[in-house]
């Protein structure tokens, strides 16, 4: 798991570093020879090594620090600072980065061929499971974001005919499913999927026409329905009232006949021409 690393100001440790070299400067100006040479050779080899532990980290990065292929923790303060010498420091960001998948083609859960893209918001927040869990944790979310969709796209319809169940095109119940399932994915590499979402999907080209049509014959059916449900109580609406304020008096038969020709009316595609009576009502 991601600890912090032993770390001290930078400054600080710059400023007992150039104390020490003009202590020993001072020095091997006032020692023999033989003295001053290994004094200067002391320092040196602290100063090199003291040089070494110098990190500089940027907001919203971390370093993460090695010493001799040992984790010995991670920086995530942001500044100058100087942590154990002799060690390798690797540079990891913790910026949000997303990540938009390629238009993926697979089958829905009725089969249909659909084209399918989604791009997902993620940030690193283990730099130990980003830097030793998996080999490159960029390419590692690419890889499962991708299975991801393909594995979503597969367990929901494009469009659901029945009620109560979900589709593709419901984005909020797919977008939410996508962020979890993927989250799990992730987790092992250190990130955090903070959203997903579906930039694309349409049918496949092979079969986009025969399921516009399949659409607009629903659409059809749908606004045909509802026109004979709006004519059947119009009719009804109309014989109560007749009834109610004893207008005319309908048997059976004429009450048939006059429900046929209010539907003709009212579900017809196209203006009816009236037929006026001039006779008895039964003429």
């Amino acid at each position: 798991m991601e600890r912090r690393a032993f770390r001290v100001s930078g400054f600080a440790m710059l400023g007992l570093l150039l104390i020490l070299v003009v202590v020993a400067t001072v020095a091997g100006a006032t020692l023999a020879d033989g003295s001053a040479a290994a004094v200067i050779a002391v320092v040196s080899l602290l100063a090199v090594l003291a040089i070494s532990g110098f990190a500089v980290v940027n907001p919203n990065e971390a370093r993460v620090i090695q010493f001799f292929g040992r984790y010995v923790g991670t920086i995530a303060d942001a500044g100058f600072h100087w942590t154990v010498p002799l060690t390798a420091k690797r540079r990891l960001s913790r910026r949000v980065r997303n990540f938009e998948t390629d238009r993926l083609k697979v089958s829905d859960a009725d089969g249909n061929p659909v084209e399918i893209a989604a791009v997902v918001v993620w940030r690193v927040v283990d730099t130990f499971k980003a830097s030793f869990g998996v080999d490159d944790h960029i390419s590692y979310v690419a890889v499962q974001a991708e299975a991801a969709v393909r594995h979503l796209a597969t367990s929901y319809p494009y469009e659901s005919h029945d009620d109560g169940r979900a589709s593709l095109r419901e984005g909020n119940v797919v977008s939410e499913e996508l962020t979890i399932e993927l989250g799990e994915r992730a987790a092992l590499a250190g990130v955090e999927i903070l959203e997903s979402r579906i930039t694309h999907l349409a049918y496949a080209p092979e079969i986009a026409q025969a399921m516009l049509a399949r659409q607009q014959a629903s659409a059809i059916v749908g606004a045909r329905y509802k026109i004979v449900e709006g004519a059947v109580g119009m009719v009804q609406s109309a014989l109560e009232r007749l009834n109610e304020l004893e207008v005319v008096e309908l048997d059976e038969e004429r009450k048939a006949q006059m429900v046929a020709n209010l539907l003709v009316v009212l579900c017809g595609d196209r203006n009816v021409q009236p037929v006026v009576n001039t006779g008895t009502l039964y003429g």
